[in-house]
């Protein structure tokens, strides 16, 4: 369930970042806020995994979850980078 929560908030701050980057720079700004989500994503990803491991959870258990958790919101920002940069 934590997953699924943290992958959630991903998608929404995507849509934070894509939202901030339409107000500043119109509608060709939205390409450079989903490629600006990347780095906070990593980072805030790298964080739950932290949180994880201080909760006791080993290394090899969290790798696996610090991978979904990062791919699914930054595969969703690639392929509205993609429709975006190169619609």
């Amino acid at each position: 369930m934590h997953t699924t929560i943290v992958i959630i908030a991903g998608l929404a701050l995507l849509g934070l970042c894509l939202g901030v980057a339409h107000v500043l720079g119109g509608a060709a700004g939205m390409a450079r806020g989903a490629l600006a989500f990347l780095p906070l994503w990593l980072v805030a990803s790298g964080i739950n995994m932290y949180v994880g491991l201080k909760g006791g959870r080993s290394a090899a258990a969290e790798i696996p979850f610090l991978f979904l958790v990062f791919a699914i919101p930054a595969a969703a920002a690639y392929v509205v980078w993609l429709k975006l940069a190169h619609g």
